[in-house]
């Protein structure tokens, strides 16, 4: 892929879920969540080349996605719309965090397309307008614009700062795709988990995902892969799946753990991140 020198490189890291409970079912068809949202130290680049005309172009779309529907290029023109600039933007997209497995590669460079652009084309928006504008994109954008360790509610958009210890861990991908729709229109699925009082990463202690059970029925691989990562500690998905996580306290046990589960598996050995690196660039 040619990149031209004078485009930018920013960076999207990927998120996962340390808890994850849904606490109802929506009018609208969408569900209420819970969750711990926490950056992990696994990066897509986004490189962007400003252009003076209202053209926008994504150069490389994810495989299978028609570049309209793509989440880089959909965040760039929900901007231009919403705030009226006559401004455009070239986009490539270097993709390292893998697809399909609730990390949430796209919706990361959504974000980062989103607060890049809200500078370069001098738009003005505060953080929390950009999240709202962001909840039209995906549930999990509005959370890589806020950019930093969060407990979120609602459909995710509703999102306060959470204190989380720092922690590495080891990140396990099954070869399988999971439907996010298919899950959450299951009928086993758990819907009814009590609310959180005063939320807090000790007090959900311990943690849970309520779309496990359900993933694991219908992905045998899935169910497969936490067998084997359980092996060395608590695990758990994250996301609607199909990646499996554990935690560990330093680099060390988390790189000896990563070394065993490699020879048979796609895996990441990652820190967690206390803020999004944009927040230091722009």
């Amino acid at each position: 892929m040619d990149i031209p020198a004078n485009a930018q490189a920013f960076p999207a890291p990927a998120k996962l879920n340390l808890d994850l409970r849904i606490t109802g079912r929506r009018d609208d068809g969408y569900h209420n969540l819970e969750s711990i949202f926490c950056l992990i130290g696994l990066y897509d680049t986004v490189c962007l080349k400003p252009r003076d005309d209202k053209k926008i172009i994504l150069h490389n779309p994810t495989e299978g996605i028609p570049c309209e529907q793509d989440l880089a290029y959909r965040a760039a023109l929900s901007l231009q719309q919403h705030t009226g600039s006559c401004r455009g933007v070239e986009i490539w997209l270097e993709k390292k965090i893998p697809t399909g497995g609730g990390l949430g590669g796209g919706s990361s460079d959504a974000a980062t397309v989103l607060t890049v652009l809200n500078q370069w084309w001098q738009c003005r928006l505060t953080r929390q307008e950009l999240i709202d504008l962001a909840v039209g994109l995906g549930a999990d954008v509005p959370f890589f614009v806020f950019g930093q360790s969060a407990f979120a509610r609602g459909i995710g958009e509703q999102l306060v700062k959470i204190e989380i210890p720092k922690q590495w861990y080891v990140i396990v991908k099954p070869s399988v795709h999971v439907s996010t729709a298919k899950i959450f229109s299951h009928e086993n699925l758990t819907r009814n988990s009590k609310p959180s009082i005063m939320p807090t990463f000790q007090s959900l202690q311990p943690f849970r995902n309520d779309m496990q059970a359900v993933v694991f029925q219908e992905y045998p691989e899935v169910w497969k892969a936490y067998c084997e990562l359980s092996k060395y500690g608590p695990t758990l998905m994250t996301g609607s799946g199909a990646c499996i996580y554990l935690s560990t306290d330093s680099q060390q046990e988390a790189n000896n753990i990563y070394q065993q589960v490699l020879q048979s598996y796609e895996a990441y050995c990652v820190e967690g991140l206390d803020s999004h690196p944009l927040f230091q660039m722009i």
